[in-house]
Parts: structure tokens; C-alpha cells; sequence
């Protein structure tokens, strides 16, 4: 059997550069995954204001940890991007904006707008403005 060395090959991943639009959409999944497990957190939360005096007192105490701060921003982060992305769902809907620069420039949006809803949200939380 002879091997037929001619044919084409598949661009190599560390060839090939993924569209923003592909990242943009990679990035839409691992959020939603992210919000799900975020939600985790969330029941902790809830459960620990039923529960009483003494579970509060060690929910705050879990929740102060820079870390734990961390991850909750990155939850309100990924709850904005999900929700911006959702809108550019709404608008491929309506049958528009599937042009390759508006692509582009919607994505880019998109990010913009996540982050600006993430920083509004911690100065919101942080001087009740």
C-alpha cells in the first residue's frame, strides 16, 4: 500500500489563528459553565442566611478570603458576558449583523460591554454610587 504524501493537510493548531468570533463563542460555553457552577456558591450563600447566626458568621468568614472574592467576580463577570452574548443572539435572530467587520465589531462590543457592566457593578458595590 502506498502512502500518498500530495494530499492536503489540516492547518496545524499552532498554525491556525481561531476568528474572534470563534473565541467569543468558546469563551460564551466556559461561562455558562461557569455560572453553573457559580450557582453553587450562590446556594451556599442562601442556605447559610436560613440557617441562622452561626452559619452566617461563617459564611461571611469563607466569603472574605480574597480568593473566594475572586471567584465571585469572575461569576458577576461571566454572568455580563453571558447576558451581552445573549443579546448578540437576539440580534442574529432577526436575521442581521452577519457580515464578517460587523461580526468583529459586535464581539468587540460585546466584551466592552461586559467589562463595563462588571467595573460599573464594583463601584456600584463599593461606594453606593
Amino acid at each position: 500500500m502506498a502512502i500518498n504524501t500530495n494530499r492536503p493537510t489540516s492547518p496545524h493548531l499552532q498554525v491556525y489563528r481561531l476568528p474572534l468570533t470563534g473565541i467569543i463563542s468558546i469563551t460564551h460555553r466556559m461561562t455558562g459553565v461557569m455560572l453553573s457552577a457559580g450557582l453553587i456558591l450562590f446556594v451556599y450563600v442562601v442556605s447559610a442566611l436560613a440557617d441562622g447566626g452561626v452559619a452566617y458568621d461563617t459564611m461571611q468568614t469563607f466569603i472574605n478570603h480574597w480568593l473566594i472574592k475572586l471567584i465571585g467576580w469572575g461569576f458577576i463577570y461571566a454572568l455580563f458576558f453571558h447576558l451581552c452574548h445573549g443579546v448578540r443572539h437576539l440580534i442574529w435572530d432577526a436575521g442581521s449583523s452577519f457580515e464578517r467587520d460587523t461580526l468583529n465589531r459586535y464581539a468587540l462590543i460585546e466584551l466592552a460591554a461586559s467589562l463595563v457592566l462588571t467595573l460599573m457593578t464594583f463601584v456600584w458595590g463599593q461606594y453606593g454610587l
